[in-house]
């Protein structure tokens, strides 16, 4: 209780001293004619201001910014979104511009051979025996596909028909191992077989030492099987070796048979005139049997030379 009393005086005395100083700071007067309580105000606020300030502006930059981001990834989403449906329409013209090049090339060879009986197909399916070369296409009995029917592209011949079914048959390739054809070379009219192995390159056999043949000679149809027409592109040697008693050489076929989608039947074995202007331009430039240099070129190229044998 004492104490009390004691300290109330001391209380009231610093509010009357608290209020006298106040009263001389609103009266006396700072430079440029401020009030000195005004300036203690702005010096004790200022502070406050400015950490309320920066912490508003660091505030609203982070969520400016995350605004922001989260407006850029939508937009880059969209954009990623566009861009695949634009790669994926892309991919879809250049396969319809794909498929009309092989039309265009199946409708021009029809156009070239109008005597021949050919019937256009699609292939549909292929073996699942990787040692089996062959395939399935969409024409069969309804369409009068029957057994060996030559089947062809505008490049080459591809094989013949070994089943045939209401809607569909199978195709034989030429490089199955189960396969054969007569063949001979373009240019000295030399006859051969050419077997397939089941490797994508068939080999042609029967072919003596003594016949010089060189890489990139080409091989057609000898039509003595009377599948294929005479004068068909086989494929172009692409190794020649010397072997007992026969040759080794490898074909490789003029057909692409491992991308094959659309091929023709051929109904006849009628011989095709005028020849493929490919195979034409081939056998134009190897010599003939009834030209000067029948056979083999007088100076062939380097490979050729290497790849022919040595007697």
């Amino acid at each position: 209780m004492i104490d009390l009393i004691f300290r109330r005086p001391i209380f009231l005395l610093a509010i009357v001293v608290m209020a006298q100083v106040m009263l001389l700071a609103y009266q006396i007067r700072a430079d440029r004619d401020v009030r000195l309580i005004r300036y203690w105000a702005v010096a004790l606020i200022t502070p406050i201001e400015r950490v309320g300030t920066w912490s508003t502006s660091k505030v609203g930059g982070v969520w400016s910014g995350y605004v922001g981001l989260h407006g850029a990834r939508s937009e880059n989403n969209e954009m990623r979104a566009e861009l695949d449906q634009l790669r994926i329409r892309n991919r879809e013209l250049e396969s319809q511009a794909a498929e009309a090049k092989r039309l265009e090339g199946i409708l021009n060879f029809r156009d070239a051979h109008p005597e021949a009986q050919m019937l256009a197909a699609q292939v549909i399916g292929s073996s699942a025996d990787p040692s089996s070369h062959t395939l399935f296409i969409n024409r069969g009995e309804r369409d009068h596909v029957r057994l060996n029917l030559g089947v062809i592209t505008s490049e080459g011949i591809v094989g013949k028909i070994v089943e045939v079914l209401p809607n569909a048959a199978q195709v034989q390739l030429i490089n199955d191992k189960d396969s054969g054809v007569g063949a001979m070379f373009a240019a000295s009219r030399t006859h051969g077989v050419v077997l397939g192995s089941g490797d994508p390159e068939p080999h042609m056999h029967y072919i003596v030492n003594d016949e010089k043949v060189a890489v990139g000679y080409v091989i057609v149809m000898d039509g003595e099987d009377r599948i294929f027409p005479k004068d068909l592109p086989i494929g172009i040697v692409t190794a020649v070796k010397a072997e007992s008693p026969f040759q080794f050489i490898r074909v490789q076929p003029a057909a692409r048979l491992d991308r094959l989608e659309d091929v023709i039947v051929l109904l006849t074995q009628q011989q095709l005139t005028p020849l493929k202007p490919a195979a034409a331009a081939a056998g134009a430039a190897q010599p003939t049997p009834s030209s000067p240099a029948a056979g083999v070129p007088a100076n062939p190229p380097a490979t050729a030379k290497a790849a022919a044998p040595q007697n």
